[in-house]
């Protein structure tokens, strides 16, 4: 079909769509090598223009858009790259409008083939952040892709603790996302700080508890260098927000360390078992309420109680459920007679 079509002289091989692409950026991205090997072999295609499909944000960064390989990255097609790489005209290491590059979308897919394919280009810097400070190893890291994260933190460019726009570091992301085979490769790394914190004083452990990863913990608390009852700005250790969320196994992981207090207020006078208790986490507050140094009638600092939040739970889930019908309260349909 496409053969036939670029047989015809009234057709534009390289005519812009009204979303701003050209032919070849969608047949890049679908990851069609036939249709791409025709279209470059048309000397009216530039195979390597930029679409123009969000113009307003174009013009504010004066970047351009997404190229053709930008989109076969991302779809992860080696045969589609490999003759797109093959082109003098083509920047391996071309930024999007979001200062996006080939390989960092490559990475967040977890597209190995392609990934070592793009890091064979000099032009290629495996670092560079785009315009939200995420590096390709970020990315990688946070998708859960531990392969690609080996090979990037194979070359000697990539920063393991680079701090990013918030100052959260890869460990810390990763933690979060709970991906127990990326955090173990990250702390296999000299570099790595597995106590670090970021802008809001939290360290990888918080988030990990946070995200209630139970293996994650385990591997954090096995390093000497982590405190399991570090606070952060807010005043909150880990086991308060593991007391918070679902994460009951979390909580008797940190409960079965000495160092750990399991009745700290933070900031706000409230303790683990407040937040356990006003988010209806019955299980973990069984756990708490079995220590002797848990006050269970322990006021914050607006006078409130465990029971109080629990009481309070109450309305909220009714709430809740309000908000899942999309706030409307069924009704008999009235017919008014006039």
């Amino acid at each position: 079909m496409v053969k036939l079509l670029l047989e015809r002289k009234e057709v534009n091989p390289d005519k812009l769509s009204r979303g701003g692409r050209t032919p070849l950026s969608y047949a890049a991205k679908g990851g069609y090598e036939g249709v791409v090997k025709l279209l470059l072999e048309r000397e009216e295609v530039n195979p390597d223009r930029p679409d123009e499909s969000d113009q307003l944000l174009l013009d504010v960064i004066s970047k351009g858009g997404r190229a053709p390989l930008s989109y076969a990255a991302e779809g992860g097609s080696e045969g589609v790259v490999k003759p797109l790489l093959e082109r003098e005209e083509v920047d391996p290491d071309k930024p999007d409008g979001g200062r996006r590059t080939p390989l960092s979308y490559a990475a967040a897919l977890g597209h190995e083939r392609v990934v070592k394919l793009l890091l064979e280009r000099e032009e290629v810097n495996p670092d560079k952040p785009d315009s939200g400070g995420w590096t390709p190893l970020l990315f990688a890291a946070v998708d859960g892709h531990e392969r690609v994260v080996k090979i990037l933190l194979g070359r000697e460019e990539v920063s393991l603790d680079k701090l990013e726009n918030d100052s959260r570091v890869l460990l810390s992301y990763a933690s979060e996302a709970g991906y127990e085979g990326v955090v173990k490769v990250l702390l296999e790394q000299e570099e790595a700080n597995p106590d670090m914190a970021d802008n809001n004083g939290r360290v990888p452990l918080l988030h990990a508890a946070q995200g209630g990863s139970e293996g994650v913990v385990k591997l954090l608390l096995e390093r000497e260098e982590v405190n399991p009852d570090m606070t952060d700005n807010g005043g909150r250790t880990p086991l308060s927000y593991a007391a918070e969320d679902r994460s009951q196994g979390v909580v008797k992981l940190l409960l079965e360390w000495e160092e750990v207090n399991p009745d700290k207020p933070d900031n706000d006078g409230r303790t683990p078992l407040s937040y356990a208790a006003g988010n209806r986490r019955e299980g973990t507050v069984k756990l708490l309420l079995e220590r002797e140094e848990v006050n269970p009638d322990k006021p914050d600092s607006g006078g409130r109680t465990p029971l109080s939040y629990a009481a309070g739970s109450q309305d909220e889930e009714g709430r809740e459920r309000r908000s899942r019908l999309g706030g409307v309260i069924p009704t008999r349909h009235i017919t008014r007679e006039w």
